[in-house]
């Protein structure tokens, strides 16, 4: 193991075997993750009237449990320990699983002969196995990144190509996370979560992930749109560890009521619509 004054924030970081300095400041989950905690925890003199302004918590040390390494070489995953406490010595808990983000995929198909107000939609689901979950068919909205050029890509985004022929560019995408301004704000109009992204955290108590959620809404034939209902049943051949299920969007907070991200989908794209914004 080995210890070292993080250069921006002088706090202690200690590294286990086989992880350097120099991976872990470049590790993009990592910087994000420090930098956000110290500016929530700036917050608590700035702001008099916030809940920790008279005895503040401060970041002591950061203490690196174990790594994952992908492909070998590019850090992947940590397990952490950050001590936070304040002048009292009471303290915040601090284990956390770093992975960084990812984004979902709200698909929604519209036949191309219903009028502008109807309420006939599909929405595309993955089935897949999680093993973190303990299942090996998970239902859930599509998962992946938006990539440098503006593309959904990932496993899910391939699939999606493969089978129904979609490719969604970055032009063809709304955030709903982004349109809901879901930033809560102080009595004096001061934003409360510091710069924390607009995006949904489905473990905030253990894991940094955070997902914004994108919409992507696309008339098609009715003739098409049957066939993928006919065809998208989520049931996968032999071997084949990614499918598609093609569902109502009416159904869609029962279908994916294991899945945050579906649940998530639901309550931004049902309160846009409310206040008219979509």
């Amino acid at each position: 193991m080995s210890t070292f004054n993080h250069p921006d924030y002088a706090v202690p970081v200690t590294l286990p075997d086989g992880l350097s300095q120099d991976q872990l400041l470049g590790f993009h989950p990592f910087r994000s993750w420090i930098s956000t905690l110290e500016n929530s925890l700036s917050l608590q003199a700035q702001n008099r009237s916030h809940p920790f302004h008279q005895d503040p918590y401060v970041l002591r040390s950061v203490t690196v449990q174990s790594f994952d390494l992908f492909g070998g070489k590019r850090l992947g995953f940590l397990k952490l320990l950050a001590e936070v406490t304040n002048s009292a010595g009471e303290k915040l808990p601090g284990s956390i699983f770093l992975r960084g983000p990812s984004v979902a995929m709200l698909v929604i198909l519209i036949p191309d002969d219903a009028p502008a107000d109807t309420d006939e939609r599909y929405v595309l689901l993955t089935v897949q196995p999680r093993i973190p979950a303990g299942s090996l068919e998970f239902v859930e909205l599509p998962a992946g990144m938006v990539d440098e050029e503006g593309q959904f890509v990932g496993t899910a985004a391939m699939e999606i190509e493969e089978e129904l022929g979609l490719k969604i560019p970055t032009s063809e995408l709304k955030c709903l996370s982004e349109m809901a301004d879901m930033s809560p704000k102080s009595d004096n109009g001061k934003i409360q979560d510091g710069n924390l992204p607009q995006a949904m955290y489905p473990s905030a108590g253990g894991c940094d992930e955070y997902i914004p959620i994108y919409m992507h809404e696309r008339r098609v034939p009715r003739d098409t749109l049957s066939d993928w209902t006919g065809r998208l049943t989520g049931l996968r051949e032999h071997g084949e560890k990614i499918s598609l299920k093609l569902i109502k969007m009416q159904d869609l907070w029962r279908e994916g009521a294991r899945d945050a991200k579906s649940l998530a989908a639901v309550a931004l794209w049902e309160g846009l619509r409310r206040e008219g914004k979509l």
